[in-house]
């Protein structure tokens, strides 16, 4: 194993989240009142479109950062995306 190779695998140890990645979990945990309300948060607080956003949730449901950031919101992330996996 080279120098470099070892350097990557001591940072990809100390992977944590990233702002972003936490203000995408927080947004998610949040109670939305009206329909509209969540797509237009995420256009204005994160400026990303929402199929985006989904496709950055979905990535970071598979990351142990995320489970220990926000473990019920993310274990009941994994049971409705499974439920739906099942259900195809």
């Amino acid at each position: 194993m080279t120098l470099r190779s070892q350097e990557v695998f001591v940072v990809g140890e100390l992977n944590e989240l990233s702002e972003r990645d936490r203000a995408v979990l927080a947004l998610e945990g949040r109670q939305w009142r009206t329909a509209g309300a969540k797509e237009r948060a995420i256009r204005e607080e994160l400026g990303l479109s929402s199929t985006r956003y989904y496709q950055l949730l979905n990535a970071l449901l598979d990351r142990e950062e995320a489970l220990a950031f926000a473990p019920v919101l993310v274990n009941r992330l994994r049971r409705v995306r499974e439920a739906r996996r099942e259900a195809r």
